[in-house]
């Protein structure tokens, strides 16, 4: 008998389901056995979802955010202040800000935050492409909202210390946000209250 039909495809669906973050055996049992009580298509929409995200899905090439096109929404939106740039870490964090109503300009996403203990310099993060669109001379200010921890206050200083000879203005998200709060988390009106009392670097 072949490896697939000889293991337990109920203890393998498990498995995949508990690599989702957040997702620990219990959960993922529970939702195991509730596809099981779906009918079959549920499952294969669910399969089919999640395969065409890894497809559909890519960077913009202006913003480095996760689009299904490039560019993306927003920076497409003529409406939008194409001389304000808000810096984040993650691509769940321009929804967090996106949320808050409070920012009208544009983003752009570093997949990360400078982190020597986990081998995370500035090379690794998608600041080349940054200073490139600083260079372009439409930029007047960045609005640094990185997380307000250690690792995000280190890529803060790290980004004011290469942004300002370049002639732009920086900010940095004031602490409506509480200390060590991941942006995504942060509720709405803390985003909003963070991003109107920003300061500059």
């Amino acid at each position: 008998m072949s490896d697939f039909r000889s293991r337990d495809p109920l203890r393998h669906a498990v498995t995949q389901l508990s690599r989702f973050p957040g997702i620990g055996e219990r959960t993922a049992t529970r939702l195991a056995y509730w596809l099981l009580r779906q009918p079959p298509e549920v499952a294969a929409e669910i399969a089919d979802g999640i395969q065409q995200l890894r497809v559909d899905m890519g960077h913009c090439a202006t913003c480095c955010n996760v689009s299904g096109s490039d560019p993306c929404p927003i920076c497409r939106d003529p409406d939008r202040d194409t001389g304000l740039v808000c810096v984040v870490e993650r691509p769940q964090d321009v929804g967090a800000i996106e949320n808050s109503g409070a920012h009208r300009g544009r983003y752009h996403v570093l997949d990360g935050a400078i982190s020597p203990l986990d081998g995370v310099g500035p090379d690794e993060l998608r600041i080349r492409e940054l200073l490139a669109r600083v260079g372009s001379g439409e930029i007047q200010e960045i609005v640094v909202a990185t997380d307000p921890d250690v690792e995000g206050d280190a890529t803060a200083l790290y980004l004011a210390q290469v942004l300002k000879p370049l002639g732009v203005r920086v900010t940095r998200l004031a602490h409506g946000i509480a200390v060590g709060t991941e942006i995504e988390y942060a509720d709405r009106s803390s985003v909003a209250r963070a991003l109107e009392n920003r300061r500059e670097m």
